[in-house]
């Protein structure tokens, strides 16, 4: 790669020389997947890390989605966001669900609760919010409106590893949660997921659907499919734990030299830390006010681009405009317009543990 690339993320990786007996363990074991050695010891350790009474490890961060609702059984339609990552849709599209589409908070990115009772109809089922760049959504008042109309819970918590709101785990929130681990999140396995929920039965439920539904050698109880984690991802995911509080701390530091130099610069907005909660810094979305910036977010994007350091329209474009969603009566421009207005005036900026100095100088210069 190119030594003057900065890119908009960096993968956490775990020293090699601490790596290498790890695999000489799996070696030795002969045991390279389906709930091995490293695959419950990772289980553990997140339990313990994350604050969660029961998680289940997958392959990657959108077979949990699918598995969640089909483990609750979820049906109808679904409230949802449009500004996510395209996975939260498709999960529910392949499990036969509609969404509909509910604008969000322009100071978080969040679902607005406060357009959630608007958009449930006889066939809303269950809510899936967000916590957008790791910002908690307001997960007390989405709880009282699902427990107004019987609703269940389930946030896609793919970029709140590690985020505690008043010192409880924000993925403790709903019916159920789930993780990516994708290797550009804060916390990596390369590719990889996880499911959260809150009692013994609904985790042995989900183990049961990501493995084809085997409850024994000759027992099928559910339609599953192969989802699991192996050795060699769990015992990378286990040493990285090891380094991701430094890895975060260090986000921190460039979160707030990023704010402190771009405070008096008109046309840029960024995102505040919330009052009582401990964030993950997994993301710096800045959103470009063309008139007042005098440059368009694409303009900027794309000097960015010409200097080498590269930026993330994220997310761009909405998931409603996609061809498979656009035609919903949920998807339109007047229905979300402060969902359009971000994705439209939104770049992340480079964000990572291994950013420098230099680095920092050459992104902000490329701004200011």
């Amino acid at each position: 790669m190119n030594n003057n690339i900065i890119t908009v993320t960096s993968p956490l990786l775990p020293p090699l020389e601490e790596f290498i007996p790890y695999l000489q363990d799996i070696w030795n074991r002969k045991w390279l997947t389906n709930n091995g050695y490293y695959h419950q010891k990772l289980e553990n350790a997140l339990c313990e890390y994350l604050n969660v009474p029961f998680i289940s490890l997958f392959t990657n961060g959108t077979l949990p989605l699918i598995c969640a609702l089909q483990a609750m059984r979820i049906s109808g339609e679904v409230i949802t966001t449009p500004y996510s990552f395209v996975a939260t849709t498709h999960a529910l599209w392949w499990n036969g669900i509609k969404p509909v589409f509910v604008d969000v908070d322009i100071s978080t990115g969040n679902l607005d609760p406060e357009k959630i009772e608007a958009a449930i109809t006889p066939k809303t089922t269950a809510i899936m919010p967000v916590h957008v760049y790791g910002n908690p959504c307001d997960t007390k008042r989405i709880q009282e409106i699902a427990e107004k109309y019987g609703l269940k819970v389930i946030y896609d918590a793919a970029h709140a590893f590690g985020v505690e709101q008043d010192d409880v785990s924000v993925i403790s929130a709903g019916d159920m949660a789930t993780l990516s681990f994708h290797a550009t999140k804060v916390f990596n396995t390369i590719e990889g997921g996880a499911l959260v929920c809150h009692d013994k039965e609904t985790k042995q439920r989900i183990d049961y659907l990501k493995n084809f539904g085997f409850a024994d050698e000759v027992t099928v109880v559910a339609p599953g499919i192969n989802g699991k984690m192996d050795e060699i991802r769990s015992a990378y995911g286990l040493l990285s734990l090891k380094y991701v509080d430094e890895a975060i701390e260090k986000r921190h530091q460039i979160a707030i030299k990023y704010r402190e130099a771009m405070k008096n610069t008109n046309g840029i907005r960024c995102l505040n830390d919330i009052s009582g909660v401990k964030h993950n810094y997994s993301y710096f979305p800045i959103f470009i006010n063309e008139k007042e910036y005098g440059m368009s977010r694409d303009a900027l994007y794309n000097k960015m681009k010409s200097a080498e350091v590269y930026g993330r329209r994220y997310f761009y474009p909405l998931i409603s405009t996609f061809s498979t969603y656009r035609g919903l009566d949920s998807s339109s421009r007047a229905n979300l317009p402060n969902a359009y207005k971000m994705a439209e005036e939104v770049i992340c900026l480079p964000m990572h543990h291994a950013l420098n100095e230099n680095d920092l100088v050459r992104i902000i210069d490329c701004i200011i």
